[in-house]
């Protein structure tokens, strides 16, 4: 009988700790959207336990897991999520990343959502050397928006 509680309270201890981990990796799972007495939608993002701002939004109707980067031109996707959202590579090109050149292909993803914030038409890469189910969420889409960042929240504005 012992051994069945210490096993149902391991088990107890591993479902918190994981739950609080992933908080702790996206504190924005369900992102708090709003519109602005001028009828601006609006997103606020808290920075994660790294201090990256980590979201979940969705590509053509299909949920993912967003990496805000200033620093990227614009939305890269791995060749798993292309696949899962319907994203189709177009014409191939070649990418300066961090790591150096990389071989992509361009596409336009039909839609783009963060919180209650959506555009459409939105260009993007496929870029098969991203090992990561993370989409990198760049300025092709957040140049359409006006982001305030104060202490360890990013507010999202769409005008």
């Amino acid at each position: 009988m012992a051994a069945i509680a210490w096993i149902i309270l391991l088990a107890m201890l591993t479902a918190f700790f994981t739950g609080w981990l992933e908080h702790q990796d996206n504190p924005n799972k369900d992102p708090t959207s709003q519109l602005t007495n001028t009828g601006e939608s609006e997103v606020v993002l808290k920075r994660n336990r790294a201090g990256h701002y980590v979201t979940n939004g969705f590509i053509n109707g299909v949920a993912v897991r967003f990496l805000l980067d200033t620093g990227a031109t614009g939305v890269a996707l791995s060749n798993d999520v292309a696949r899962a959202t319907g994203a189709v590579p177009g014409k191939a090109i070649m990418t300066r990343t961090a790591n150096g050149n990389a071989k992509g292909y361009k596409t336009t993803l039909r839609s783009v959502a963060v919180g209650n914030i959506e555009q459409h038409h939105v260009p993007a890469t496929i870029s098969p050397g991203l090992a990561t189910r993370e989409v990198l969420l760049g300025m092709s889409f957040l140049k359409h928006l006006e982001l305030t960042q104060r202490g360890d929240t990013l507010t999202l504005r769409q005008p």
